[in-house]
């Protein structure tokens, strides 16, 4: 077993591992008051939460950011991973997808043990220049016993890919799904999750550098952001409890412009995607569940 299988097993790091010097392990409390902050966000009542009662499905985010001084902010403003990565001269970074296994319940208000690593990093040299994939993997442990496992991919690329994202697929959601829902991310939503998770990430917050430095049409919306509405679409409107999620992001959805939600059964998953308002498919998200 290699040591990201080891991670995502819930098992110790092997101290072979190539990268086991990025090892970052520190305590974390779920807080009352951030978890309200989170229901704050969208749009629920605050007060119905309580200490004790469970953390909903897909808010981890609030347990996973870096807590990085501003002085060493990336030029982009972003944060870094929780890990320490080495300088591969790459300036840009884009989220390409997750993977999460719930293995029980985080308790409002409990403190855990999280440990974060990278498990992998590939250089790749293509036609558009040099790029890397990183993997970066995050463990929470509430008295021993590990409650949640999840692992992140980010592209970063070099400043040559800069407004050249496109999404490789059109698709018309309204043929296929059984069931739907709509949502426009506006700056305010971007602001809040974007405070919430300590994320400084310029694409999310500043205009004019996400259209004059990146290239972009307008601010992105956060790709933790993306997951978390698909994931509270499954908990709501689908009424199910998310068990493993596994996310691909394929192509940048903007701020103030709708995203539309649709989720199929496959078997013994759940298949919810994400298009944006031209119709095209930009995250796609496999569920298991309960």
């Amino acid at each position: 077993m290699n040591v990201a299988d080891e991670f995502r097993e819930g098992g110790s790091v092997s101290a072979s591992c190539r990268f086991a010097s990025s090892l970052v392990t520190r305590s974390e409390v779920c807080s009352l008051s951030a978890v309200r902050r989170v229901v704050a966000m969208l749009d629920g009542e605050p007060e119905r939460v309580q200490a004790g009662m469970p953390l909903p499905r897909g808010w981890q985010f609030i347990l996973l950011g870096a807590d990085t001084p501003r002085k060493a902010l990336r030029s982009d403003g972003f944060p870094g991973l929780g890990v320490p990565l080495p300088d591969l001269g790459l300036p840009r970074l884009l989220l390409m997808g997750r993977t999460v296994g719930y293995l029980g319940d985080i308790p409002v208000g409990s403190a855990l043990e999280r440990t974060s690593l990278i498990l992998d990093i590939v250089e790749k040299e293509g036609a558009p220049g040099r790029m890397a994939v990183v993997t970066v993997g995050h463990k929470l442990v509430l008295a021993g016993e590990p409650l949640l496992l999840e692992t992140q991919t980010y592209a970063l690329l070099g400043a040559e890919h800069a407004g050249s994202a496109k999404s490789p697929m059109t698709e018309n959601v309204r043929t296929h799904a059984s069931v739907t829902q709509t949502v426009v991310p506006d700056e305010t939503l971007l602001f809040q999750y974007s405070a919430l998770g300590f994320n400084s990430h310029k694409i999310h917050l500043d205009r004019r550098y996400a259209q004059e430095v990146e290239g972009l049409p307008g601010l992105v919306v956060n790709g933790g952001l993306v997951t978390l509405l698909m994931t509270e679409f499954v908990s709501e409107a689908l009424e199910l409890t998310p068990m493993q999620l596994k996310t691909r992001h394929l192509a940048p959805l903007f701020c103030d412009r709708p995203v539309t939600l649709s989720a199929e059964k496959n078997a013994q998953v759940w298949d919810v995607r994400a298009f944006d308002d031209a119709g095209r498919l930009c995250a796609t998200m496999e569920v298991k569940t309960q």
